[in-house]
């Protein structure tokens, strides 16, 4: 049965790396926003509340948000935003490397920061990347990165919700 999670990721360099990811069907992951959708998210009013409001509809109902990781992924405000509101939620949290999994030009991209080094834990004040796991796929080509992303990943997911349910 597919997992429900919600995927955190910095949309413009990493699309279509994603895209290959959300295409391994071991989870059920939220729709992508569209560029229109997305205007319509961030026009008019205030934006900052927009798209925090977005952020939780796309969240409901999910019990693990997997942030993939590219080279300009961690320490960004919505990232962070992401990952704090699903820990607050009581969501797994993990990351995963995507760096090595080609772009629409086949191109690898250089390995990023770890994004949970940039988030508190709030009752220990520990940085999340003490607490959630993050994974670097020990591969280095594109097939064989996804390869072992598809062979783990429903294992890492439920992994997360336990260390989640842990640590309150």
């Amino acid at each position: 049965m597919a997992r429900k999670c919600f995927y955190s990721f910095h949309y413009v360099p990493d699309n279509w790396r994603v895209s290959k990811i959300r295409n391994i069907g071991a989870v059920e992951g939220n729709k992508p926003a569209s560029d229109n959708d997305w205007e319509t998210v961030t026009g008019g009013g205030d934006k900052n509340k927009k798209i925090k409001d977005w952020i939780a509809g796309q969240m409901k109902g999910r019990t693990c948000t997997v942030i993939l990781v590219g080279s300009n992924t961690a320490n960004r405000k919505w990232i962070k935003h992401e990952i704090k509101e699903s820990w607050n939620e009581g969501m797994g949290v993990l990351a995963i490397h995507i760096h090595n999994i080609t772009d629409s030009n086949d191109k690898q991209s250089s390995k990023g920061s770890n994004p949970l080094y940039y988030v508190t834990h709030g009752p220990t004040k520990k940085r999340l990347s003490t607490i959630a796991k993050t994974y670097d796929p020990p591969r280095t080509t594109s097939k064989g990165v996804y390869g072992y992303i598809a062979d783990n990943i429903e294992d890492w997911i439920d992994e997360a919700i336990r260390i989640r349910k842990a640590n309150n």
